[in-house]
């Protein structure tokens, strides 16, 4: 099965399946705009079931990384080997409102009986199983983005990427879909790489954080802690310290 992907995009050719357990192996990727390079010569692994999340600062290349593991944006050069099986979900559900709920979650899957039975148990797994005939219009911010991981979900990827995706909700709305996010992931096991500007939430979710500066990685570090995690747990702060640290900004907690 194939990821949802906007029409108008020309997916990019890149190399499918690492080998192993590894789910994305890049090595010496390169990635230039003009005169300005935001990506120079990054190395990456990611395992099955492992949950990355890359952080830093606006304009240095997270979503460029992102787009190009998407196959969305071709490399200038280096080795991108990734599943075939890979879909994103991004900061905007990106609903199509002409399409009922369970329309757009099977959207661009095969007709038939097995298909909306496999995107109803998707809206099901993430609360919407009272949704499958709604319209998006009546849909909150939440449930909208819970109809866009259910999207995901439904094509069994083995590599999920995911945009910014909790950035438009409001700060409750957004620990819960946190929390249903892990637990999903953590059911699934894909690999997951989660793009985000918020530490707190790379400190929650992640096994491995890093910090993208400069084109390549500042920091590649492992969080060695179990789920869930308490926010005011003194080794939570540690880590929310050293990565604001990295970030350039300072804190007291």
């Amino acid at each position: 099965m194939t990821a949802h992907r906007p029409a108008t995009r020309q997916e990019q050719p890149v190399a499918t399946r690492p080998g192993t357990d590894l789910a994305v192996r890049v090595r010496g990727l390169r990635k230039s705009y003009g005169a300005a390079t935001v990506l120079d010569g990054v190395d990456l692994d990611i395992r099955r079931g492992e949950f990355f999340v890359l952080l830093g600062p606006s304009g240095t290349g997270k979503t460029t990384l992102l787009r190009t593991l998407a196959g969305l944006e071709a490399p200038d050069g280096g080795e991108v080997l990734v599943p075939a099986r890979r879909t994103t979900v991004y900061q905007e559900p990106r609903l199509v409102q002409a399409r009922r709920v369970l329309s757009n979650v099977t959207i661009g899957q095969p007709r038939g009986a097995a298909t909306r039975a496999a995107g109803a148990r998707a809206l099901a797994e993430v609360g919407l199983a009272d949704k499958v005939r709604a319209w998006p219009a009546t849909l909150s911010g939440g449930e909208a983005q819970r109809a866009a991981l259910a999207r995901a979900l439904v094509r069994d990827p083995e590599l999920l990427l995911l945009d910014e995706p909790f950035a438009a909700l409001d700060a409750l709305t957004r620990l819960h879909m946190q929390d249903l996010v892990a637990d999903l992931c953590a059911r699934h096991r894909p690999a997951v790489l989660l793009v985000t500007h918020d530490v707190d939430e790379a400190v929650r979710l992640a096994d491995r954080v890093a910090v993208l500066r400069r084109g390549r990685f500042s920091v590649d570090r492992r969080i060695v802690l179990d789920h869930p995690r308490d926010r005011n747990n003194p080794a939570v702060l540690d880590y929310r310290r050293d990565f604001l640290g990295e970030l350039g900004v300072s804190s007291t907690r």
